[in-house]
């Protein structure tokens, strides 16, 4: 099914920003280098339209930021919603 594809695609691009922003944050990646800084940036740039409607909902946390958290508890909740009725997609 294309749309479980699209949804573990969607899951790991949300993976791999939060860990890429870890290792930025952790000084183990530079921002300064021209390829870290257009990866991170366009992850951003994919991503923040999600994140901004959850990080209003969102209590201030501090330092956390639980919008991904949130956006891939959605995402596994939707995949489970799918498996459960795909005989009606077929």
């Amino acid at each position: 099914m294309i749309l479980m594809l699209l949804l573990n695609v969607a899951t790991y691009i949300i993976i791999a920003h939060i860990i890429m922003s870890w290792l930025i944050n952790f000084g183990v990646l530079n921002i300064r280098q021209p390829l870290v800084a257009q990866i991170y940036q366009g992850l951003t740039n994919l991503l923040e339209p999600i994140y901004a409607p959850i990080r209003r909902v969102l209590p201030q946390m501090g330092g956390l930021d639980l919008a991904p958290l949130v956006v891939i508890l959605g995402i596994y909740a939707l995949e489970i919603v799918l498996r459960n009725n795909a005989m009606m997609f077929m």
